[in-house]
């Protein structure tokens, strides 16, 4: 998986950062598509010729896909971020966030086991 990867490469902290800026990402993504919807059902008039109100429609269909795309990613991103944030503090010690990966497992839910810097207690957290 891409998430065991990147946390082995750069730590968790990082790819923790990287999570949370890549859904905010999608959030201004998000936003932009909503200011091109609102700008095409400003632009549309039902004067204008066909092919030009055409134009209009597939512009704005366009950013509601976009931005709906945009949406749910923001979402997935941010539930999977905090999702596995919440499991990054040692049950023994309490520390977040400072581990080692000792292994993975790829069942029906993947595991990484780790263990803690500081007091050295392993634990798995799900991704």
């Amino acid at each position: 998986m891409n998430a065991v990867k990147t946390i082995r490469r750069l730590g968790f902290r990082k790819w923790y950062e990287r999570e949370l800026l890549q859904s905010h990402a999608n959030l201004v993504l998000l936003l932009l598509a909503c200011l091109g919807l609102l700008g095409s059902a400003e632009a549309y008039t039902v004067r204008a010729p066909v092919l030009d109100q055409l134009q209009v429609v597939a512009a704005a269909i366009a950013s509601g896909a976009i931005g709906l795309f945009a949406l749910r990613r923001y979402l997935y991103l941010l539930n999977h971020a905090e999702y596995v944030a919440n499991q990054a503090d040692c049950p023994s010690c309490g520390t977040y966030g400072r581990f080692e990966l000792v292994g993975e497992h790829a069942g029906t839910v993947m595991n990484l086991r780790v263990k803690c810097r500081h007091c050295g207690d392993e634990w798995r957290i799900d991704l």
